[in-house]
Parts: C-alpha cells; structure tokens; sequence
C-alpha cells in the first residue's frame, strides 16, 4: 500500500448478494455510509446526498491532531450537493464511484477538485463474503491537502467497513 492508495477488506458473514445489495441500493448504503443520497446508483451518473446529522468539527478537529495533521476547518456539505459519481456496476463482483476525498475540508474546491476512484470488491469465502474497499488517486490531490484527504479518509474508510459489516450481520 503506497501513499496514493487505501485498502482496507473485511470478512462479512452473510451470502455475497446480501453484500452487495448493501452496497449498491444507495437507501442501504446511506444507512451505514449516513448520508441521506438521492436517487439509484447508474453507471455514469451523479449521486447528490447529505450527510445525515452535523459534522463535529471539534471531534474531527481532535481526530486530525491524533493523526498527525494540523487541525483545518471543515466545510458542511450543502443541500443537493454531488456525493459521488458512479464508474462502473458489475452485479455481485464490482462497485465503483469517484468522489472528492475528504471533501469537507474547508480547502477543497468543489468546482475544480480531483476526484479519487473508490472501489468494492466481493469476493465468496468460506465464512461468508470478503470486502475489499480501495481508494486510489490521492497523487492528483491539491499538495496543500492530500496528506489530510488520505489521512482522514483512511480513517473513515476503516470504520466505513466496519459499519458495513454490522450493517449487513445484524439481519
């Protein structure tokens, strides 16, 4: 793993179709992501949502400080504003969308900011499905953020799959 990609996988015990429904119907998604997200996941098309609750700004604040990181402001996501953009859809095999990584730092340009490619992987296994969630692309990240973009998005990307896990396990 290199400074330019996330990867983070975990054993969900539940069927693969079980999974991926959880990934991919964004109702299901938003419920374990939080985030509140408009409309279906279409190959090419744009997903707005919001954040569901207020962003801690203290909490994310001390987070950074334990990471390493100077503290930076945050920046509330605003209504209807584009969560993802969705790549590419394989049933029961692939996932992927583009996003702004940690794009409510109060340093991101939402107009003119590089996206990272997210991707899930499912793969069957003998205790149920493995997910694999890699982030890559942080090398096209504005200098003055892309240590915080991969810092605070690895961070959430290891509870990001955690939350699936339970999300899905307590069916």
């Amino acid at each position: 793993m290199s400074s330019n990609q996330i990867e983070k996988s975990v054993i969900i015990k539940a069927p693969v179709a079980r999974v991926w429904r959880a990934l991919t119907d964004a109702r299901e998604f938003g419920e374990w992501f939080e985030v509140a997200l408009e409309g279906p996941f279409t190959e090419g098309e744009p997903v707005k949502g919001k954040y569901i609750g207020r962003l801690d700004e203290e909490v994310i604040r001390q987070y950074q400080s334990q990471a390493g990181l100077t503290p930076s402001p945050i920046r509330q996501p605003q209504e209807n504003t584009t969560f993802c953009t969705v790549q590419r859809i394989e049933p029961e095999h692939y996932f992927s969308f583009r996003w702004i990584p940690f794009g409510i730092d109060a340093a991101a340009d939402p107009q003119n900011e590089p996206t990272t490619l997210v991707e899930f992987r499912l793969a069957p296994v003998a205790d149920g499905t493995q997910l694999t969630v890699t982030e890559s692309g942080f090398d096209n990240v504005p200098a003055h953020r892309r240590a915080r973009a991969f810092l605070m998005n690895t961070g959430g990307w290891s509870g990001q799959v955690e939350n699936v896990k339970k999300y899905v396990e307590r069916d």
